[in-house]
């Protein structure tokens, strides 16, 4: 990923699930917030719930690469927070890409 670093601290998640503006779909949810650092910063969280560790790698993945694929058409600037759902493990990973814009819009992070 080319303009976007990784969130990593657990306070840095914490003050995004409560002061950032979020939305859900069938198989994601997001959190999004302005920072003043000029860069994107990207998170993603899988729960344990929804499987073993080769499970939530994978998810974790292949949402990092529908995220990079779409990289150029999010807005610079933004915190944002990639929660995986229970229905993340079996999406397509083409309905997973359009979600990730189709709440990046309505969040209006995604040009």
């Amino acid at each position: 990923m080319r303009h976007t670093v990784s969130l990593t601290k657990n306070h840095e998640f914490r003050s995004l699930y409560a002061r950032g503006k979020n939305t859900a779909g069938v198989y994601l949810a997001m959190y999004a917030r302005r920072n003043r650092l000029g860069a994107t910063r990207l998170g993603i969280t899988v729960s344990a719930k929804l499987g073993n560790a080769v499970t939530r790698n994978r998810v974790r993945r292949r949402v990092k690469e529908a995220y990079r694929l779409r990289e150029d058409s999010f807005a610079k600037g933004f915190d944002i927070v990639i929660v995986a759902r229970g229905r993340a493990v079996g999406a397509d990973f083409t309905a997973l890409g359009e979600e990730v814009t189709r709440l990046g819009r309505k969040l209006g992070v995604c040009v």
